[in-house]
């Protein structure tokens, strides 16, 4: 907009030509309150450590801790984090017919080699003055992180981006499994893999361990992590996860792997026994380590 000091045009008249509400334009950000940040950052320890709990656990637990404060208000922050508690959902069989809901393909497949399976997710990452989001791919046989990329947003295009390096660095896989959120629903996401070949599988919901290869690694990322640093700035941010992606992949065994790190299993340098994953009735999550 051309400054009102030069008097060509009033703000009045460039609002009205752009569609612009005055209000909006002389509208000045609000720094978030420090009080505000660390009922997040209590927020996303709590559901780190058991991702079942919903606002009513966490509004307890909070309680409990000396915090009065409502289940509203804690159902609007994890909303607006991006965190939904796993558990049994009633109404299953209503869908939303907005978007289609792709089936859960992994169930009594044989996983057995590397870049058959993909999973993807979005998780909330603390900081100081503010919060971040990362989506990462990890290959399921392997548990290596494929690719990542963070932002501020929850736009899609962080997602697309990400999933864009992971095929330019190590080809398509066969499928990419995700759980039902409107990034990995959106037109962009579902055009993209299947402009690839590639299957696409969603979680049920309510079923906790259907994507817990990713689920597992935010846990291991936040602990060792981003809990043990004041990440200050988005550089900073970018440089921690860099770091602690290169030692989880190269230098971290699994035991799982049988000691053995992602990296060699996916360069073929160790093959560990292949999964079968059969039908579970269960909803209750593992305790990740």
């Amino acid at each position: 907009m051309v400054a009102p000091a030069l008097g060509i045009i009033s703000i009045t008249r460039q609002c009205s030509l752009l569609s612009l509400a005055r209000s909006s334009y002389y509208y000045k950000p609000v720094a978030i309150s420090p009080g505000i940040l660390a009922l997040r950052r209590r927020i996303d320890e709590l559901f780190t450590e058991q991702p079942t709990s919903g606002s009513r656990t966490i509004r307890d637990i909070l309680r409990l801790e000396g915090r009065i404060i409502g289940r509203k208000s804690i159902r609007r922050h994890m909303r607006e984090m991006g965190l939904l508690a796993i558990y049994p959902k009633i109404n299953l069989s209503k869908r939303n017919l907005a978007h289609k809901i792709h089936p859960y393909l992994l169930r009594g497949l044989c996983i057995n080699r590397r870049n058959q399976v993909w999973s993807i997710d979005i998780t909330y990452l603390r900081m100081q003055g503010g919060w971040m989001y990362l989506v990462a791919i990890i290959d399921w046989y392997s548990r290596k992180v494929i690719s990542w990329e963070i932002d501020q947003t929850l736009h899609t295009n962080f997602v697309i981006k990400s999933i864009n390096k992971a095929i330019a660095q190590h080809g398509a896989p066969e499928i990419i499994n995700c759980d039902q959120g409107c990034q990995f629903t959106s037109d962009e996401y579902i055009d993209l893999l299947k402009t690839n070949g590639i299957k696409i599988s969603m979680d049920g919901k309510g079923r906790a361990t259907d994507n817990n290869r990713i689920e597992r690694f935010w846990r291991s990322l936040k602990q060792q992590a981003i809990y043990l640093n004041e990440i200050d700035s988005p550089f900073s941010m970018r440089r921690i996860i860099t770091e602690y992606t290169d030692f989880y992949n190269e230098r971290r065994p699994h035991q799982s792997l049988q000691g053995k790190t992602p990296s060699m299993v996916y360069s073929g340098q160790y093959s560990p026994k292949p999964v079968s994953y059969a039908k579970k009735k269960t909803t209750t999550l593992p305790n990740a380590a």
